[in-house]
């Protein structure tokens, strides 16, 4: 027999009746979400996590394929390619495990290094920022001349001292000490004088003077005061101009003779 139709309040009933059967699959989906939800993020996390250090410290992606290096001009004392030899920084590992300590050090080793940084510059190089030692005159030990920076350190090599430098002149038992405040004397001469001096004479902290060109004499002492003793020298050197020895180490009481 035909089914009979359903009345209109069957009909509603069971339309509420499907209404109330997907609202209840609705709620059970978000209850299971809601349980669920943080395995999921906590899975997704680990995935990222794993592969970023996959990425990091064993794949070819972030590998060192080059060294930029920075403040070498190239027209001082020091080149791009020593650094680089210096520096030998290994290339194809992966970029966060450079030993960046162990090549600044090495770099650092350097005379003519005065600071150096090194740093990882993603996402595959290595760069070494090195600030070079600034030549304040030229020292002449054993027959070789060498760089002599303000701080009295030694570095680097000429087979000529260059015109615009001083010559600093010591013998072999002088101490660091008096070759630093020497370094400091030259550092401190205005070019006005600079270019009058043939050299810087080192003998002690407190025994420095300065041989002219014109072969006179300027008895300097010691480093402190080089400004001031400077602008008094200049004022001597003009009021006397033939006298052969002038003595500015003590500048408030300055001496000529001869």
């Amino acid at each position: 027999m035909p089914r009979e139709a359903l009345t209109d309040t069957e009909a509603r009933a069971r339309r509420d009746e499907e209404r109330t059967r997907k609202r209840f699959a609705r709620r059970q989906w978000r209850r299971r979400w809601l349980a669920w939800r943080y395995v999921v993020a906590l899975v997704v996390v680990i995935i990222l996590v794993a592969g970023g250090v996959w990425a990091a410290y064993f794949s070819s992606w972030l590998s060192v394929k080059d060294v930029d290096i920075k403040g070498v001009s190239g027209n001082t004392t020091l080149t791009d390619a020593q650094v680089r030899r210096a520096a030998a920084v290994p290339t194809g590992g992966p970029l966060l495990r450079e030993n960046l300590a162990a090549i600044r050090h090495r770099v650092a080793a350097l005379a003519a290094v005065k600071s150096v940084e090194v740093s990882r510059e993603w996402p595959t190089k290595v760069r070494i920022d090195v600030v070079e030692r600034t030549p304040v005159a030229v020292i002449d030990i054993g027959g070789q001349l060498h760089a002599l920076d303000a701080s009295g350190v030694v570095f680097s090599s000429y087979q000529h001292a260059p015109a615009n430098l001083p010559k600093v002149s010591t013998s072999a038992g002088t101490d660091s000490e008096a070759l630093y405040q020497g370094a400091e004397v030259a550092a401190a001469m205005p070019k006005s004088l600079a270019a009058k001096v043939d050299h810087v004479e080192v003998k002690s902290v407190d025994d420095i003077s300065l041989a002219l060109a014109s072969g006179k004499t300027v008895h300097w002492g010691s480093a402190a005061d080089s400004g001031v003793k400077a602008q008094v020298l200049a004022a001597l050197m003009k009021a006397k101009p033939d006298v052969r020895t002038y003595d500015v180490s003590v500048p408030g009481q300055p001496v000529t003779a001869g």
